[in-house]
Parts: structure tokens; sequence; C-alpha cells
């Protein structure tokens, strides 16, 4: 695979603006696992191979478990997560796949993470998936090649 484009040279604004949000999201009260984990599990639906390789590669430095890492797509039926991150990892499925149902957040899975998490853990969780998912489009589009980030 050959990148199409180098969107962080050509539009260097933008991505400085996107990376000023990872450092909020560096800052943030919610635990930088879970936050990987949600990047991993969004990246893999969205079908973003650079994602999923650099959000793995980071989250093994971070100490990470390879069996927490293998088993992030069936993070359901896998005994490795809190319910706390399930909670995220429900929410970053359902707000990853929006036109996938009528009511694409179901209240329940919103509930279940209110139970986890405060107000203010709640909005960094929104804005994590929100981000993850415009890193996914701007490396899909662009055709970023896995490994390149080492």
């Amino acid at each position: 695979m050959t990148a199409r484009i180098d969107v962080q040279r050509l539009a260097p604004e933008a991505y400085r603006a996107m990376l000023g949000v990872e450092r909020f999201l560096h800052e943030c009260a919610v635990p930088p696992a879970t936050l990987e984990l949600m990047k991993i599990r969004a990246s893999q639906i969205n079908g973003c191979a650079f994602c999923v390789d650099m959000h793995c590669r980071d989250a093994k430095k971070a100490g990470e478990s390879d069996e927490r890492l293998w088993s992030v797509a069936a993070w359901r039926e896998a005994p490795y997560y809190t319910d706390a991150e399930r909670a995220a990892l429900a929410l970053t499925e359902a707000a990853t796949r929006l036109a996938d149902r009528p009511d694409p957040v179901p209240d329940e899975v919103w509930q279940e993470a209110a139970e986890h998490y405060s107000e203010e853990q709640l909005a960094a969780l929104v804005v994590a998936i929100a981000q993850i998912n415009a890193w996914n489009r701007l490396s899909v589009i662009s055709r970023k090649v896995p490994g390149t980030m080492v």
C-alpha cells in the first residue's frame, strides 16, 4: 500500500488542532488504557489498519497485556475487561456505527457508561470517540501505511 497524500504536511494547522484535542485527552480523567482500547476498537470497526497498528503498539508500550489487545474485537466474550471498560467500548461501538440502527446510541448504552464515569469523563469519552473516528477517516482516505509511526 502506498500513501495517497500527506495531510499532516499539507494541512498543518488542522493537524495541530487535532493534536490539541489529543493533549486534552491525554490530560483528562479517563484512564489512558481505556482510551487506547476505545481507539483500537473504533479503528477496527472503521478498517483503519494504520490506527489499529499504532494504538496497539502504544498500548503495548504502556504495559497493556497481549490478551487484552488480541481480544478487543471480541470484548463482550473476553474476560479481560472491567465493567467500566466494557461500558466505554459499548459507547465507542454505538457512536462509531451511527448508521447501523434507528437509535444509534441507545439510552441503555449511555446509562451504562454514566454508571461508571462522571459527567466530565463522559464528555471526554464523547470527544475521544469523535477524535478517533476523525483520525480513522484521515488515515483511511489518505491510505496511511501501517507501521510507519514505529
